[in-house]
């Protein structure tokens, strides 16, 4: 077996993993919009967060944070406090509902995930967790500029 080129492998990768996250998504049965998910899993894990924090974080802009605050607010999935160092300003956290929703979501996706790997055998479930290292590590640094 030759070794695939980068570019090869970019396609197949890029097709696996959309295909993957759809189905995760299929199965979570949430009810929130991907938006609305994942501003809530990034108050989750760094909050408590001025809006302007979530937009950066989220790489959208701080309009459609509003819009997607106020529909976590209106299901009680997120509640806003003044910002102490800024009065003008206030600061999103999760609530407990909130909390509690995520923590059923990500469970019912790692049952699901889960369950594919047990199909799998030991050789290549070694190969899916060195897999989820290297992607893991890949989403927590910048790809190369290309015009550089």
């Amino acid at each position: 077996m030759t070794a695939a080129t980068p570019e090869e492998t970019a396609v197949r990768l890029r097709l696996a993993l959309t295909r993957v996250a759809r189905r995760l998504r299929q199965n979570a049965r949430g009810g929130l919009g991907p938006s609305q998910a994942s501003a809530l899993a990034t108050i989750a894990a760094h909050g408590p967060l001025t809006p302007s924090r979530v937009a950066e974080r989220e790489g959208i802009k701080r309009p459609t944070v509003t819009r997607i605050v106020a529909a976590l607010e209106e299901i009680r999935f997120v509640v806003r406090e003044p910002d102490p160092a800024d009065r003008r300003s206030c600061l999103v956290d999760v609530s407990v509902e909130g909390r509690a929703y995520l923590d059923e979501v990500r469970s019912r996706k790692d049952a699901y995930v889960r369950r594919w790997l047990e199909t799998l055998d030991e050789e290549d479930r070694e190969v899916m967790h060195r897999a989820a290292l290297i992607l893991t590590r890949l989403t927590e640094t910048a790809p190369p500029d290309p015009d550089a």
